[in-house]
């Protein structure tokens, strides 16, 4: 049974990078897409907290994580902990509503890949992940329901990091990561003209951008631990990552195109002429990431539940691009609220599957950062997940589901409004590569 479970986790999580489109929010035109990592699965089914830190699970918000060790809440009695492996995928089902009508869309994404070492008192951690994505197709139309334009985009910014942890005492430690930024960002868009009679004219002329991004940003962590009574835990944790640019290398060009005037899709592309916009200081240009500031704390009970909530400003207001710029939008600065935690029955029930089984529940809402006609995009949502115990039980490993339930945007002064349900499902192995001899 548990081998089967494993497989088909992989098997979708596998089709999801096989199949993956990112994304399909006409947000995610603006600035440098959605942003898609929002932390593991885990993290995610508490509403977004990384508040807890334990020695079995993965938390890729927090580098002092890599480290995370307290004796009362080792579940390994004081031996080595485990090496710590984890994968994910999300499945989107998002209803797009406006004052003009409704539609449907779905996107399926691979989520991250990590691995966490400890040793000793360090510990060290590896992995790639999707930073943000873009991913849209947008019809523009007037008062009389004429198509005017079409807009559409595609790709997105990958990370890669590499991270290390210091247990300083057995209260308090402290990481670092370093991450590698990529990835690249298309978008076209046409101006469908017309002739006075109302037909459509033969040759449209279609934009199309391209910018190559790349970069390197730094995220600190400090988390503390410590028992304030013989049951209860408290746990802080905070992190910051400093403000960063982006190097993007920039193209365009127009081409000449002619639209099918029954679907108003490109049916050829006569001829393109790239522009030079290097007489216009815009062949090269850096992008500015926003610095971000989280801390959050919690109170529970080793190895039975957990309670907390986060607070996280990103300095949004502070981000640029000198390429594509419209006059409808801005950004201001954007902050998150967190509030979940778990619950487990017995952690180590002998019999009874469903009373090691990790519950988890929570909810945030967001100011995005996003403002368009003067009106800020926010989010809400409500999530929670479980954690079901696969393999070897003294291992602790687990495969997570979550689902997300939530909207983002709004209908007022014509704007969309996004609900969403997402669907999200890992893998968090442990492995014992350091086990200490108890006899010789």
């Amino acid at each position: 049974m548990i081998k089967r479970l494993i497989v088909i986790c992989i098997a979708i999580i596998g089709s999801c990078a096989y199949a993956q489109t990112g994304t399909a929010s006409p947000y995610s035109f603006y600035g440098i897409g959605d942003l898609k990592f929002k932390g593991t699965v885990e993290n995610r089914s508490m509403g977004g907290i990384s508040v807890y830190l334990d020695s079995i699970h993965v938390n890729l918000r927090n580098p002092a994580s890599y480290v995370s060790k307290n004796i009362a809440a080792d579940p390994f009695d004081g031996e080595s902990r485990p090496v710590k492996f984890t994968v994910a995928g999300t499945m989107s089902d998002v209803k797009l509503k406006s004052n003009s009508g409704d539609a449907n869309t779905n996107s399926s994404t691979f989520d991250y890949l990590a691995l966490s070492v400890p040793v000793g008192r360090f510990g060290f951690g590896f992995g790639l992940l999707p930073y943000t994505s873009v991913g849209y197709k947008i019809d523009d139309a007037n008062e009389n329901n004429d198509l005017i334009g079409l807009f559409n985009g595609e790709g997105g910014i990958n990370k890669v990091f590499a991270g290390f942890g210091y247990q300083i005492s057995d209260k308090l430690s402290a990481g670092l990561d370093i991450s590698y930024n990529f990835g690249n960002i298309q978008n076209q868009a046409i101006e469908i003209k017309y002739t006075p009679e109302g037909e459509l004219v033969q040759y449209q002329t279609r934009e199309n951008n391209r910018s190559d991004l790349s970069g390197v940003n730094f995220n600190f962590g400090l988390a503390y631990k410590t028992m304030i009574n013989d049951q209860l835990e408290l746990s802080a944790t905070a992190t910051y990552a400093p403000g960063s640019t982006l190097t993007s290398d920039n193209e365009r060009s127009f081409s000449t195109v002619s639209l099918d005037g029954g679907t108003f899709q490109v049916a050829r592309v006569w001829q393109t002429q790239d522009v030079d916009l290097a007489s216009q200081n815009l062949e090269n240009t850096e992008l500015t990431l926003p610095s971000r500031l989280s801390f959050g704390a919690g109170l529970g009970k080793p190895k039975s539940w957990f309670v907390g909530a986060e607070y996280t400003l990103q300095n949004t207001g502070d981000f640029s691009n000198p390429v594509f710029r419209n006059n409808n939008s801005s950004f201001e600065d954007a902050s998150q609220i967190s509030v979940g935690g778990f619950y487990i029955p017995r952690y180590n029930a002998f019999s009874g599957y469903f009373k090691r089984v990790v519950y988890r529940a929570g909810f945030n809402f967001a100011n995005t950062g996003l403002v368009i006609n003067d009106e800020s995009i926010n989010e809400f949502g409500i999530s929670f997940g479980l954690g079901l115990p696969v393999g070897d039980r003294r291992l602790f490993s687990n495969a997570n589901v979550g689902f997300e339930i939530g909207k983002r945007g709004t209908t007022d002064k014509n704007l969309i409004q996004e609900n969403f349900i997402n669907f999200n499902l890992s893998l968090s192995l442990n492995s014992r590569w350091f086990r200490q001899r108890k006899y010789d």
